[in-house]
């Protein structure tokens, strides 16, 4: 029993485990890869994909799922440039973006949480919507010009961390605290678990995961403003295929799609899965088509890798042997035995 234990321990932390196995594998190929600018490099490049992960972690684990955040981004991303340059403000233009952000997270919620449609539905429909609407802000153009003192945020850097990375570090201690620490998170985990029975023991359900929606917009809006002042322009396919990214990120990290199962923990773990393997492959000058092919097999071996754990549970746990109840509902090792 001990043994399965361990190897029960080994399947839940897989992929820490193969993060770590990954980085050693690219350090062999090429002795920069563990460099600290290196590093640095894969921490700016996940801190986008981060800050939509984390709080899409939370929603999933709530039993709902956002499939719109890539288009979300991209529209806050040219809404925020359109603003800027119009009228010349970097602050306006960023309030304008995460303004957006928040209108797309209220409607999903609302839809979702109190008009009880189907998740999936809404939002593949509104990441149809959202990434058409961006599209015709730009008429399918690239928004260029930005003003300096947007595109140098991006270029910020605190005791030699890009200003990004500590964004990203931000996100990471909100979910850790809301998801162990706060009622919320017990919240989400319970209505995730069981919607009715949350229900029955007084969760208002239809407003916790309604604001769980309205984080993922805003954290949708934040990446696309990120995003956009990194590449110092705003498109309209900014955050395409993000969607795909962070659903591979969550999966990794053990959150149940059906809902009421997820650590923060593995959240980051498949958080730095992604990020090795991305960065990795740009090591070893795999094309940008290869990297598309095998982030999507990653994320198919996550779900087989997540229900594969949930047997193996399921086993260990029906491999227990019971007591048998005697004829008088006795147990023991005796209860079976006939009576004198």
């Amino acid at each position: 029993m001990k043994l399965r234990s361990f190897w029960y321990f080994v399947a839940r932390n897989g992929t820490f485990f193969g993060a770590i196995i990954l980085a050693l594998f690219f350090y062999y190929s090429n002795a920069n890869f563990l460099s600290f600018n290196n590093m640095r490099n894969i921490g700016e490049a996940l801190s986008a994909l981060g800050v939509v992960a984390i709080p899409l972690s939370m929603l999933v684990i709530s039993g709902a799922v956002d499939l719109s955040v890539g288009s979300v981004a991209s529209l806050s991303g040219v809404v925020a440039a359109t603003v800027m340059i119009s009228t010349g403000s970097v602050t306006l233009g960023i309030a304008a973006g995460l303004a957006v952000g928040l209108a797309t997270g209220v409607i999903n919620g609302i839809l979702v949480s109190y008009w009880k449609f189907n998740p999936i539905v809404i939002t593949l429909g509104a990441l149809s919507v959202w990434g058409g609407m961006a599209l015709q802000v730009t008429a399918g153009r690239t928004i260029a010009g930005l003003p300096e003192a947007f595109t140098n945020l991006s270029l910020i850097r605190i005791a030699n961390v890009p200003l990004e990375i500590f964004i990203l570090a931000g996100a990471i201690v909100y979910g850790i605290v809301v998801l162990a620490y706060m009622p919320y998170g017990r919240r989400l985990q319970a209505i995730g678990g069981s919607n009715r029975a949350a229900f029955l023991m007084g969760v208002p359900v239809e407003r916790v995961q309604f604001w769980m929606f309205v984080q993922v917009g805003f954290a949708s809006s934040l990446a696309g403003i990120m995003l956009a002042s990194k590449l110092a322009a705003a498109t309209p396919v900014t955050g395409q295929g993000l969607e795909l990214n962070a659903l591979t990120v969550v999966l990794l990290g053990g959150v149940a799609f059906a809902g009421g199962i997820g650590r923060m923990s593995g959240v980051l773990a498949g958080l730095l899965f992604v990020g090795v393997l991305r960065n990795g492959l740009l090591f070893m000058n795999t094309s940008q088509f290869l990297q598309q092919v095998l982030v999507g097999l990653t994320l198919i071996v996550a779900i087989v890798f997540d229900e594969s754990i949930r047997k193996f549970a399921r086993n260990e746990w029906d491999d227990k042997p019971l007591p048998s109840a005697g004829p008088e509902g006795q147990t023991g090792p005796d209860a079976s035995a006939p009576r004198p």
